[in-house]
Parts: C-alpha cells; structure tokens; sequence
C-alpha cells in the first residue's frame, strides 16, 4: 500500500505559477511511475502528466506542455508538479497517482493509488 498526500494548491490570478507537491509514504520502497491528474467542476477527470520510477521519461497532455514540468525526488519520495503561465482553465482539482507496474502513463486505470486531491484555482 501507498498513501499519497498533495499540497501546494491554492488561488493564483492567470499567469502565475504554483508548485504542487505529492509525497508517498508506505511502501515507498517499490519502484513506482507517478502521475498527475486533474478534475474540474463537471467534467472528467484527465490526465495531466506523468513521469517514471527513475524521472528520465515525461509525458504530457497537449494543453500544459510548454507550462507545466512534473519531477521527483525519490529520497523524499515525493513528486512535484510545478505549473507555469497558469490559466483559467487550469483551474481543477488536482490529484497524483501511482502506478506500479508501468513507466508512466496517460491512461487513468492504470493508477492504483490516488492521493485526495488539492484545488488549484486560476483567476482571470
């Protein structure tokens, strides 16, 4: 088992930058790929970014590429996400995730720990 826990969120106007974090702690021993997800007001929950155990491969969806960087530190085992030129319609929820068994991707069911989740609200 993994217990995630993300902070970092907050309310920022349009262009500003946040840096979320996401730390792991339990069975923090095995070699995970972690993702980040977000879920706005009404909508699905997407997919955002994703890196492996060893932080040489990165993924990105389309709309944050160019703004958006995802990290680790795995001796804090601990994930980052931190966003840049933020907008409006970054504004969600935002949840990491751990996938045991790939090296990072886009698809949701893969994940088999989610954190609860921190509100990132980007004002116009």
């Amino acid at each position: 088992q993994v217990q995630l826990v993300e902070s970092g969120g907050g309310l920022v106007q349009a262009g500003d930058s946040l840096r979320l974090s996401c730390a792991a702690s339990g069975r923090t021993s095995s070699r995970y790929a972690m993702g980040w997800f977000r879920q706005a007001t009404g909508k699905e929950r997407e997919f955002v970014a994703a890196i492996s155990w060893g932080g040489g491969s990165t993924y990105y969806v389309d709309s944050v590429k160019g703004r958006f960087t995802i990290s680790r530190d795995n001796a804090k085992n601990t994930v980052y996400l931190h966003m840049n030129s933020l907008k409006p319609e970054d504004t969600a929820v935002y949840y990491c995730a751990a996938d045991p068994w790939g090296s990072g991707s886009p698809e949701i069911h893969k994940y088999d720990y989610w954190g609860q989740g921190t509100q990132v609200t980007v004002s116009s």
